[in-house]
């Protein structure tokens, strides 16, 4: 069984002919191949429209990831001398906890 028509399986010969019968009623003999072709309409364009994603997806699977750009190398850098204070010098670690 197609996989479209998989949510009418418990449907069978009598009942689809029933349904027939009332959408004949319903609409009539004039207007039942113009709601044929409007569904026809339908139903290509969905499927058009289901394929276009389907190759967009295809086609961002196949593209290779982008390459994070490469950042310019830093100018090397001179070192700084500390700034000179007047007066006591600052020891360079907090004294120890005893």
């Amino acid at each position: 069984m197609s996989l479209s028509l998989a949510f009418i399986e418990g449907i069978g010969g009598g009942e689809l002919m029933m349904i027939m019968f009332i959408v004949l009623l319903l609409f009539g003999a004039d207007k039942l191949p113009e709601l044929a072709r409007g569904m026809g309409k339908a139903m290509r364009e969905v499927k058009k429209a289901t394929s276009g994603v389907e190759q967009e997806i295809k086609k961002a699977m196949e593209e290779p990831p982008p390459t994070p750009k490469t950042l310019p190398k830093p100018a090397a850098s001179v070192p700084q001398e500390p700034p000179t204070t007047t007066g006591d010098k600052i020891p360079p670690f907090p004294p120890a906890m005893e």
